[in-house]
């Protein structure tokens, strides 16, 4: 990611607009951003004692990190960058680890959970979000 961050920041794109200069300068940034949450959210869901509906969590930041560098990347190639094999193999790269990801995920432990009472959204399946929990001895926020 850093070779294809600075292989953008040193092209020549002439902008029509001082717009497209910033929006390319957020691209780039989100870019950088992503690159960083990618790893450092599979860091965090690697703990095996971590529970499921905390690694859902974080896989669903990884979900969203990896699907926008391709749209930012997108977004570069429309504002002129000319270079775009680079793009390309990032494209490949992220297609790659989608199927890596999917495989990992399919390995968390959906037994050990703690019930996600804010809509349920990574509780495993048939757990609802209303539901009591006898083991329940957290405060509620």
């Amino acid at each position: 990611m850093d070779y294809i961050l600075e292989c953008v920041e040193k092209s020549v794109i002439e902008f029509e607009n001082e717009i497209e200069s910033k929006i390319r300068k957020n691209n780039l940034q989100y870019l950088r951003e992503n690159a960083i949450i990618i790893p450092s959210k599979i860091a965090g869901a690697a703990d095996q004692d971590m529970f499921y509906d905390i690694k859902m969590e974080n896989a669903t930041i990884i979900r969203k990190a990896a699907r926008e560098l391709i749209t930012d990347a997108k977004a570069i190639q429309m504002h002129g960058f000319k270079d775009i094999e680079y793009l390309d193999l990032l494209r490949i790269e992220v297609d790659a680890f989608r199927i890596l990801f999917a495989e990992w995920v399919k390995t968390f432990n959906r037994k050990y959970y703690i019930t996600d009472r804010w809509e349920g959204l990574f509780n495993p399946l048939g757990i609802n979000y209303d539901e009591k929990d006898p083991d329940d001895t957290y405060l509620l926020i």
